[in-house]
């Protein structure tokens, strides 16, 4: 089952996509794709339903993130071994943990606004993962009966912020519109294998990242048994879990976003994000 939202910022309202491709809007059923609707027993009332009966939304529509009413967007860093070699880094002994602002989150093609003062806006697509029951002190060998589904997310980073100028990571990945997610939230029994998956992104359709979470260095399941160690997991939550090589940082030289940029980006059976760069305002 693949959920979303759709609407304007601010205003959306939960859907599903039928059968047939179309979109449907499940606003009369639950009030948004989010809390217990996430759960095993939430989803399972959702698969019961008939879309063919709900209203269709129109093909343009705007998408939203996939998940509404998110509690903690926490990202993992430096996760990708081959990504950790080309920013110069070593391989963190546990993993890196951060935590990126809910004002950055956005839909999957909402642009990405280069904020004022940037000089290094970077991309990054991950395999973003929804927590869908409280996880606390879970096991390894039970962290995924606690995650709903899978997302395609864009870890926009701009680098000066983050490395340069001192403290924690989130500033350089908290800005407006850093946090792109979906289209669609894929629940967990459509998605085989989340250690099994090709992510690509390109600009203006040059190919910069194409990867396969097969290279992580933590897994998903490892990530929500380690993260429940720390912090109780909501439904709702969701973890970003790295990306692989290609970012800007890590060619020679450098390249960065600009306004005029297209981005374009997917993970293997979650769907694409296409996006505009512009400059703040």
């Amino acid at each position: 089952m693949k959920l979303l939202r759709h609407g304007p910022a601010g205003a959306e309202r939960p859907g599903l996509v039928w059968t047939d491709g179309t979109i449907r809007d499940l606003s009369g059923i639950l009030p948004d794709v989010g809390g217990d609707a996430l759960s095993d027993e939430g989803l399972a009332r959702l698969r019961e339903i008939d879309g063919a009966g709900l209203p269709v939304v129109a093909e343009d529509a705007r998408l939203g993130p996939c998940v509404g009413g998110i509690g903690k967007f926490i990202c993992i860093g430096l996760n990708y071994s081959d990504h950790a070699a080309e920013t110069g880094a070593q391989v963190p002994p546990e993993p890196i943990i951060f935590m990126k602002a809910n004002s950055a989150i956005c839909g999957p093609n909402d642009p990405i606004i280069i904020p004022r003062g940037s000089v290094k806006t970077d991309w990054e697509v991950e395999l973003a993962v929804i927590i869908g029951r409280k996880a606390k002190y879970v096991s390894e060998a039970e962290a995924l009966t606690h995650v709903a589904g899978y997302a395609v997310a864009n870890d926009v980073s701009e680098r000066a912020f983050q490395a340069e100028r001192s403290g924690q990571w989130t500033k350089g990945k908290s800005c407006d519109n850093f946090g792109q997610l979906g289209p669609w939230l894929v629940t967990r029994d459509e998605v085989a294998d989340p250690q099994d998956l090709s992510l690509w992104l390109s600009v203006n359709g040059q190919k910069m990242q194409d990867g396969t979470t097969r290279t992580m260095v933590y897994g998903v399941a490892f990530l929500v048994s380690y993260l429940s160690q720390f912090m109780t997991l909501h439904p709702g939550d969701v973890i970003s879990t790295g990306t692989p090589p290609g970012v800007g940082l890590g060619m020679k030289p450098p390249r960065f976003l600009k306004a005029g940029d297209v981005v374009e980006l997917g993970v293997e059976g979650l769907g694409r994000q296409r996006q505009d760069v512009i400059a703040d305002a």
